[in-house]
């Protein structure tokens, strides 16, 4: 264990954005929080404190018509904004400070207050695109600290990492035309939202800056430790990134009612040291995780709780709910590594 110095980003706001009967509930956070206070890690870390996002920080990414129709609805008592996505009268003091608890998470990585940082917030970001929530997301919180990191620390190269069993179509919205972030997504294909084939690249200058790994269902730790490696790292090695920014979904988890993959908290925990060795590598170890998706309570609890421990420098993660236990038989995912590969010449 080497002891990195983790920090923690929580407030009791974010239990404030109340979706009732819907999936992506309080109780997620709630849950997490319990699991880290039982076995001891919020001893072991740095609370680091939100504060709101302002205006002008979410309209980095977001039109001013699609804040003020959030804002307008959670004023109003609360609304669908989608099918899918509701928010409740203090759904959007919870977005701001969702928002902003990611980019007081880059300041102090940044700053060198902490090595890593884990933003736990809800509600989550990676569907939210310029003019519309969906996907249960209101405001991109990965975007906009992102677009923070770089205005404020003179960043040139950010890396959005995401592994989160859906694509986060709202991110790749964003730095599409970009060519200083480089997107990378590993998601179940098809499933919602129905974007990240391996042919979106980019555009323009932006062109290459994409690299999305669609996957068919039934991927495990084996296969998502296969693509990290064979095809994260080399990526990140070419694009030498200042600072790693991930968008963290533990609807990956084989216990997770909403899609078909079938990490163990174990694999997710493997996919996290992964990542943190390569920032270690390229850019000073400076990384940022922030919550995004994951369904079933004690999947995605147990498996933050493996994350922040491998973000800590644990390599053996205690996993009580071990591996799949209807797992059929492995995808043969090797065509589809040899496409990615030879779309970004990595062949």
């Amino acid at each position: 264990m080497d002891n990195s110095k983790v920090g923690i980003v929580y407030d009791p706001i974010y239990l404030e954005h109340d979706t009732g009967a819907h999936c992506e509930t309080a109780q997620r956070l709630v849950e997490i929080m319990g699991v880290l206070t039982n076995k001891g890690i919020l001893n072991q870390v740095t609370r680091i404190s939100p504060r709101p996002a302002s205006v002008d920080e979410l309209l980095t990414i977001h039109s001013k018509d699609h804040v003020a129709r959030v804002e307008r609805a959670c004023r109003g008592g609360g609304a669908w904004l989608d099918a899918d996505t509701i928010v409740s009268p203090m759904s959007y003091d919870a977005g701001l400070m969702a928002a902003g608890g990611l980019i007081e998470a880059v300041d102090a990585v940044m700053k060198g207050d902490v090595d890593n940082a884990f933003a736990l917030v809800r509600p989550p970001g990676h569907h939210a695109t310029r003019s519309a929530a969906m996907g249960f997301c209101l405001f991109n919180n990965v975007a906009i600290a992102t677009r923070h990191a770089m205005s404020k620390h003179n960043l040139d190269r950010v890396l959005i990492a995401d592994f989160d069993v859906h694509h986060g179509n709202g991110t790749q919205d964003a730095f599409y035309e970009d060519p200083h972030v480089l997107y990378f997504s590993t998601h179940q294909y098809p499933h919602y939202p129905g974007t990240g084939s391996v042919e979106e690249t980019g555009r323009g200058a932006g062109q290459g800056s994409t690299v999305n790994v669609p996957l068919p269902g039934g991927c495990g730790d084996e296969e998502y430790l296969r693509v990290y490696s064979e095809i994260l790292v080399p990526v990140a090695e070419r694009f030498q990134p200042q600072l790693v920014m991930v968008s963290a979904g533990y609807d990956v988890h084989w216990a997770d009612p909403l899609a078909s993959m079938q990490l163990s908290t174990t694999g997710l925990a493997q996919i996290t040291t992964i990542i943190k060795t390569m920032a270690e590598r390229l850019c000073k170890g400076r990384l940022v995780f922030t919550l995004e998706g994951g369904y079933d309570l004690a999947a995605i609890s147990q498996s933050v709780r493996g994350t922040i421990e491998a973000l800590m420098g644990k390599t053996e993660i205690d996993d009580p709910l071990g591996k799949a236990t209807m797992r059929w038989g492995a995808p043969n995912i090797e065509s589809l590594l040899q496409n990615v590969k030879q779309t970004h010449s990595l062949a």
